[in-house]
């Protein structure tokens, strides 16, 4: 069965991947590197390695079904689950090892809908959702580490420590909203009850919002992949998913 969409079109990569022809075929080659295309035991392949990542990256973008994502690419169901579980965990993002001394980065947290309720509680957004810390560079915007997914339930300081973040952060200066305290995170100075703020606080506190922002901003970038607003994988798809959009949103920021 011939499938519809094919990454030897280049008119499909942008629409999906964000990415020009120049910058897939790069990330191919990166694979290619990892070993993601060497021949496994069992049934072979049904695509190429530039289709099954276009497949991977459609089934992020779209959110659609199995069953209505297979014959796009000529597979049958079963074949696009097995890709998507291959390659998925093959695109994450790896997070950023070192830091320069001057380096400031911004921490908050997001919730992605999951329908598994193994690794998910109904959050403030009366879903079934998983707390995500996504940290961003200030400066370049890139997404540097993104923690492990907790329970939508989980308040921000908690799960700053336990999805692992904070250890991968180290002692580098990050910035935060207010919903982190006793964490030693920078977050804007609170007003005592009765008392008003020093202007330099108030100024401390504009900028530190406008600044804060950007990690807004990123969070709205990546959940225009619609399996970011409700997600069916289960397990450690939903981590995998966030870590392959992330690694994307970087490749299109950095051109």
């Amino acid at each position: 069965m011939a499938g519809v969409i094919t990454a030897s079109e280049p008119s499909w990569m942008s629409p999906f991947t964000g990415l020009s022809p120049r910058q897939f075929s790069k990330l191919v080659a990166v694979l290619r590197r990892k070993e993601a295309d060497t021949v496994r035991r069992g049934r072979p392949w049904g695509l190429p390695l530039e289709d099954r990542l276009l497949l991977v990256v459609a089934y992020w973008r779209t959110n659609l079904t199995l069953r209505q994502l297979a014959p796009l690419f000529g597979v049958s169901k079963s074949a696009a689950d097995r890709i998507i579980n291959h390659l998925g965990p093959r695109l994450a993002l790896q997070p950023r090892q070192r830091f320069r001394k001057d380096t400031v980065l911004i921490v908050d947290g997001t919730l992605v809908p999951t329908r598994d309720h193994t690794i998910a509680e109904q959050s403030k957004n009366y879903r079934y959702s998983t707390n995500h810390q996504v940290v961003i560079d200030a400066d370049s915007r890139l997404v540097v580490v993104i923690g492990r997914p907790l329970p939508g339930n989980r308040n921000d300081c908690k799960a700053w420590a336990e999805s692992g973040a904070k250890a991968a952060v180290g002692l580098t200066t990050t910035i935060a909203a207010g919903g982190y305290p006793g964490t030693g995170l920078v977050m804007p100075h609170r007003r005592r009850k009765g008392e008003a703020l020093l202007d330099w606080k108030e100024a401390h506190n504009t900028s530190h919002k406008q600044v804060r922002a950007r990690v807004e901003h990123t969070f709205a970038r990546m959940k225009t992949w619609k399996i970011l607003r409700d997600c069916r994988l289960k397990g450690d798809g939903v981590h995998h998913a966030m870590l392959g959009i992330a690694r994307l949103h970087n490749l299109v920021l950095a051109g």
